[in-house]
């Protein structure tokens, strides 16, 4: 497991417009975290792609780790699709 994984949560700003959209809260999400299937680096350095699902369908968590603080940002959230 990740050294950031425990760190605290902060949602950015963005972040909230994303689940209002996506139809879940917080909560949601961070349940989403606590079972998720994995983890990956993302395509940015620096961040991470957290693998899980919610509603039987797979998502991606995108986020940040900020050592200095201690703290993971969570950037955005999306639905992963399978072709």
């Amino acid at each position: 497991m990740a050294p950031w994984w425990n760190w605290e949560l902060v949602l950015i700003p963005h972040l909230h417009r994303r689940l209002k959209k996506r139809r879940f809260a917080e909560v949601e999400l961070r349940r989403m975290m606590e079972h998720a299937l994995g983890y990956r680096r993302d395509h940015i350095e620096g961040r991470w792609v957290i693998e899980t699902r919610y509603q039987r369908r797979r998502w991606a968590v995108i986020v940040e780790p900020v050592p200095e603080k201690e703290q993971l940002e969570v950037l955005t959230v999306y639905e992963i699709w399978e072709d």
